[in-house]
This record gives C-alpha cells, structure tokens and sequence, in this order.
C-alpha cells in the first residue's frame, strides 16, 4: 500500500509525528515529508534520524503558498498541525481558529488541487460537545473537512478523520508534567481529583490512524474505544511507580477544562457502527433540500447514549502502572531514578 508513496504529515515535529516517522521508516514508503514551522526541531529530527527518506519543509498550514511547496507529488497527508493547548487557545481564540480551522482548509484546498489520494485529518475528543476555544476551533475543523469530502469524488481524493483523547506522555500533557515535579520534590498539582480522562499510548494513535487510513470512506470519523482514569488515580500511579512521597496539591479546573471528556456524542453513536476495536461514525450523506425531511425526522434521539471518559473502561492504579510501564517516556524517566 505504501509502496513507492509519498506521504506528507503537518505538524510532523510534533509527538504525533514523530511516531508515524518511526513506524513508517520501516516500511517501503518512498519518502517522507515534515511540514512544520519550527526550524529548531526539524533539526533536532535530521541529527536523530539521519535518513534519506525524511525531507523537511518550513511552512505553516495558515500559508497556502507554503504548502503548495511541500505537496507537489505526494500520495498521502496526516494531517496533525494544530494549536492544541486548551489554556492557550482560550486566551487567543482567534489563533486556533486561524490553525485548525483555516489551515485545516487551506491544506484541503491544495490536496484536492494536487490531487492527493487520501488525506486523514486528526481530530480530539474535546471537540465532541466543545465548551472550550480548543475543542471548538476542532469541532469545526471537523465540519470543514467532512464538508470538503462532499465536494471531490473519494476515487480521486479521499478525506477523513480521527478523534481521540489524551495521548499519553504527549508534550504539554499532565503525565510529564507529574513526572517533573516527583523528580523536583514538588507537590503533585491536581485539578479536580475526579476528572476522568481517556488513556491512549502514542502507539494506539498510530494504530487508529493508520486503521483510519486503510478503512475509512470519505466524510468519516474514525474513534478507537479507550479506557480512562481518573486524574488522582494517575498521579498516585505515577508515586508508586517513582517511589516517590511527594504531596499532592488540588489547584481547581483552568480554563475551558471539563470533568470528563466526550469521545462519541448522543447523536453519533445512534449512527455509528461498531468495528470490534474502532467506532466508524459515517458522514451525513444528506443535502440542502432541506423540505425531504420537513414532515418526518430520522431518529429518536432521547435513548442513545453519549461515549465519554466517565462510562467507559475504568482503570485501576494497578492497570494504569502497567499502562505506564509501556511507554519509553517512563521507561527512559526512570532510569537511575
């Protein structure tokens, strides 16, 4: 499938993108191009890497000209440039309006001019019932690219997305943040000890991507099922793990947080179908001619369910060390710990 392919990925020095280049290094992909607005990391990934199949290209998703430089024959975009910090994005809503809901246009417009075969667009639970200008700007970027995929035929240009949750030991997520304060004798910061949050490894994000990537039609939103914990619960994981004492310290909700996350709201599960590991939530196929549907609605919505961070799997301390474990990020943390 990938043989002989190029494949583009926005936002490509981000974690998220570094994990697709590993895994994707190994395979017969022709070449591999980052598209990123940070010279420094790029640097950083051409002395990790050293390989001839990574290009580097400077440019920013807001620039349409940019990104025309970095698309001319390629075969497949992730999409995952974003503004991603909620407390950020709540102070300058404009500039994730401008990232993820813009940028995400702007590289939609010149895939389907060059003629990019699949293109998968990389959403977040927090844009499933949004109350923050994060999950907001990405509950429209959702819009825009399921919106785009009505507009090109899916054998010329394929377009989809993903939406999932916290990406564990992600840069700017809690886990590395409690890890630095166990390592500084700090008080472990808490926002509410019952906030539940869904817990996926950078490896699962591949995982659902590429699933997305090999079985996803135009228009749809692929969800890989997770299980959560709650926030107390990770940090005292965490404690066990570093045989460490430190206190914890409850600071109250930041801005545009909730207490728990929403990964398929009423109204998508009621058509979304169940792939064993993954949810497929299917594109409203539906038009403007608004009058077909005046005289009879489609579904009665009242008994569905929501999929969120409080009814799915919970994990134990026991569950999430394990989880834990797993991750090079705690694994490197902990040498000579």
């Amino acid at each position: 499938m990938y043989k002989n392919k190029t494949l583009l990925i926005t936002g490509g020095t981000g974690s998220f993108g570094n994990a697709i280049l590993k895994k994707f290094l190994d395979t017969d992909i022709r070449e591999i191009r980052i598209f990123s607005r940070d010279e420094k990391k790029q640097d950083d990934m051409r002395k990790i890497y050293q390989n001839d199949k990574i290009k580097f290209y400077i440019g920013d998703v807001r620039d349409v000209s940019s990104i025309k430089n970095a698309m001319l024959n390629v075969d497949y975009i992730f999409h995952a440039a974003a503004l991603k910090q909620v407390p950020s994005c709540e102070f300058f809503p404009l500039e994730a309006v401008k990232t993820n809901v813009l940028g995400t246009d702007n590289v939609l417009n010149v895939a389907i001019e060059c003629q990019v075969k699949k293109i998968i667009c990389l959403s977040t639970d927090k844009a499933a019932y949004p109350i923050n200008a994060m999950g907001i700007s990405k509950a429209m970027m959702e819009k825009v690219f399921i919106a785009k995929s009505k507009t090109v035929e899916a054998d010329k240009t394929t377009i989809c997305g993903t939406r999932y949750g916290n990406v564990c030991a992600s840069r700017g997520s809690v886990i590395p943040l409690f890890v630095e304060q166990i390592k500084q004798g700090k008080p472990l910061t808490i926002t509410n000890p019952n906030m539940t949050r869904f817990l996926m490894s950078l490896d699962e994000a591949v995982s659902l991507v590429e699933y997305a990537f090999e079985h996803g039609q135009s228009g749809d939103i692929m969800i890989q099922k997770s299980p959560a914990c709650t926030i107390i619960d990770l940090a005292k994981a965490l404690l066990e793990l570093f045989h460490a004492d430190n206190t914890i310290k409850i600071i109250g909700t930041r801005h545009g947080e909730k207490l728990y996350e929403t990964l398929m709201t009423k109204e998508e599960y009621y058509v979304a179908e169940d792939k064993g590991d993954f949810y497929r939530i299917p594109a409203d196929k539906r038009d403007l001619y608004y009058e077909k549907y005046f005289t009879k609605g489609d579904h009665n919505l009242s008994k569905e369910k929501e999929y969120n961070s409080n009814n799915t799997k919970r994990l134990s301390i026991e569950e999430i060390k394990e989880k834990l474990l797993a991750l090079d990020y705690i694994q490197n943390e902990m040498v000579g710990w």
